[in-house]
């Protein structure tokens, strides 16, 4: 099933890589050939919002096309590849304050003149960069954030992550900058985070109230590390995913670290976790469907078409169309576009406009960890390759968490991130669990033949001690930091 076939011109990542694209943000594939050609210092490219001459209708879309696009993501073992994102806040060193929009740009310049990025800009705005099969990106609240290239191994990967953080850390320092790597904003207050200049975070910021009390704070406080890995079958998305989303909790436990709000401890060890509850309900979650029988592309599909839209770009505009149907657009019924019908780039950014703990696109995002320093970068990737990559490892945890209830697993989800591994799971905690994943995920690993194994060790030390990162900073707050959260700008700095 191709769904190219009805398309004068359709979208097809290259080597069907592994990475997020922004919503709305859309940079045509080109030949691999092409991107090897010299390339001048800071050019910009296409702009960020998708173009509406991207794909060439020569019929209305059909939900077989938009199955067939998710479809088109299996690839064979030996082309799975490993994508990785981090978002991270940036900071005035001398006033811990979050930085502004121009102070974001003059890095961002720095970045294309100094190390050969592309701009990506909207209207006149540079909003992002482009390298390669890399690019940069700005959160709502300007969280600094990689989308990596997809990669073959986690050495890849890191080095990937050790570069980027060189380059940006290069120019931050000279600049009076740095970077935090935590999952919620320790210190400031949402007044206090500047808003990016993107049309989308504007249609966002007006609609999150409406749907839940803490959208906001997702938005403008949160970061957040994920993980992108592919499939080869719909049978394997379906055992990858049910196997994501039952470990997901565990992830979040493991890798907890947004204890402070405001300057003090609130209550949570991964609030940025706790906050993904009370967002948006019709878009978040751990999706039980998944776990049925009968689940699989075309069912996802029926759950993204009932997701309300966000916005339908046209013109060189965002075009509010929140709370709207998929459906409705399919007929050409959108009320604030009529006649307007979805191409495959709508489609495509809509599907990022979702946000459960594991999301379906051409791949799987593992979505449930928080932000942290730079050895965890690197850890949490190799704990979702090692258990999705291996299938004796994959097995294993299918195994442990069939017969887990769909109440159980919720039960995770909202009790994990206030009490982390400590969280009570039928005979024993969270950090039981935790243990056999961990084990599975070495002998994923090295069955891999890559020596990737070392990239666990920080994993390896919090599910053996059963301290998570959150608690080590509440012990410090406690102890050596005398109840305040300024240290913390130096102890997670990158």
């Amino acid at each position: 099933m191709a769904v190219a076939t009805r398309f004068a011109v359709a979208r097809v990542s290259p080597d069907g890589a592994a990475r997020r694209e922004r919503p709305g943000v859309v940079v045509v594939a080109v030949p691999a050939s092409a991107g090897r050609r010299g390339r001048g210092r800071g050019v910009a490219v296409a702009a960020s919002p998708p173009t509406e001459d991207a794909v060439q209708m020569t019929e209305p879309l059909t939900k077989e096309d938009l199955i067939a696009y998710l479809v088109s993501g299996c690839k064979p073992k030996e082309n799975w590849r490993i994508g990785t994102e981090h978002e991270k806040f940036g900071f005035e060193v001398e006033t811990l304050r979050p930085i502004k929009y121009d102070q974001i740009r003059d890095i961002l310049n720095g970045l294309a003149e100094r190390f050969d990025w592309d701009k990506i800009m909207e209207e006149d705005n540079v909003i992002g960069l482009k390298q390669g099969k890399q690019s940069i990106s700005l959160e709502p609240g300007g969280q600094f954030e990689l989308s990596g290239a997809p990669l073959e191994t986690l050495h890849q990967t890191c080095a990937e992550v050790n570069s980027h953080l060189y380059q940006v850390k290069a120019l931050g320092e000279e600049m009076g900058i740095g970077f935090l790597g935590i999952g919620f904003q320790p210190k400031w207050a949402l007044g206090d985070i500047p808003v990016m200049p993107k049309g989308r975070y504007e249609i966002m910021k007006n609609y999150m109230p409406k749907v839940g009390t803490l959208g906001l704070d997702m938005m403008f406080r949160t970061c957040t590390v994920q993980v992108n890995l592919d499939f080869s079958s719909e049978q394997d998305m379906i055992r990858k995913f049910r196997a994501g989303l039952a470990l997901q909790p565990i992830a979040t436990a493991i890798f907890a670290n947004s204890p402070f709000k405001e300057g003090k401890p609130n209550g949570y060890l991964s609030l940025r976790s706790h906050i993904w509850t009370d967002t948006d309900n019709n878009r978040s979650g751990m999706l039980p469907f998944v776990f049925d029988e009968s689940f699989g592309f075309e069912q996802y599909v029926d759950y993204a078409l009932d997701v309300p839209m966000y916005f339908v770009y046209r013109n060189k505009k965002y075009i509010d169309c929140t709370g709207m149907s998929f459906r409705d657009f399919m007929v050409g019924k959108l009320p604030q576009a009529p006649g307007e019908l979805p191409t495959l780039n709508d489609w495509e950014n809509h599907l990022t406009t979702i946000f459960p703990e594991v999301r379906l696109k051409r791949y799987l995002e593992m979505r449930g960890a928080d932000g942290g320093p730079w050895r965890r970068l690197c850890a949490l990737p190799a704990f979702w390759v090692g258990l999705l990559y291996d299938e004796d490892s994959l097995q294993g945890i299918l195994d442990m968490t069939s017969d887990w209830t769909k109440e159980e697993r919720e039960m995770l989800r909202r009790k994990v991130p206030l009490t982390g591994l400590k969280t009570p799971f039928r005979d024993g905690h969270v950090r039981d669990l935790a243990e056999v994943a961990l084990q599975l995920a070495k002998d994923g690993l090295e069955r891999r033949g890559y020596k990737e194994v070392g990239f666990l060790r920080e994993v390896d030390t919090v599910v053996s001690t059963g301290v998570t990162p959150a608690e080590k900073l509440l012990n410090l707050y406690e102890t050596k930091w005398q109840r305040g959260v300024d240290p913390v700008f130096e102890e997670l700095l990158y």
